[in-house]
């Protein structure tokens, strides 16, 4: 994983109080179900993580949602993509 990955699964383990491994992990690691095992309520919990550490809009209703929260590398992605400079 690199720097902005490891970086967002900080974010998500401590937002969301996981027991999770960071180490464990890699980037293409699902972020719903397997791997992070989130659902819907927590994926909404790091919308507002993200939001605030990056000042990356997530918005709900966004038909891209499922690429984007499709694993730790795509939220990533898409964060840079969209960050706030």
């Amino acid at each position: 994983m690199n720097e902005n990955e490891i970086d967002l699964a900080r974010l998500i383990v401590e937002t969301l109080n996981l027991d999770f491994d960071i180490e464990t992990a890699d980037a293409n690691t699902p972020l719903y179900g397997e791997g992070f095992g989130l659902d819907s309520i927590d994926i909404l919990e790091v919308a507002l993580a993200v939001s605030q550490r990056y000042g990356v809009k997530l918005r709900s209703d966004d038909e891209n949602n499922v690429e984007i929260f499709k694993s730790l590398r795509a939220l990533s992605n898409y964060i840079q993509e969209n960050k706030q400079k």
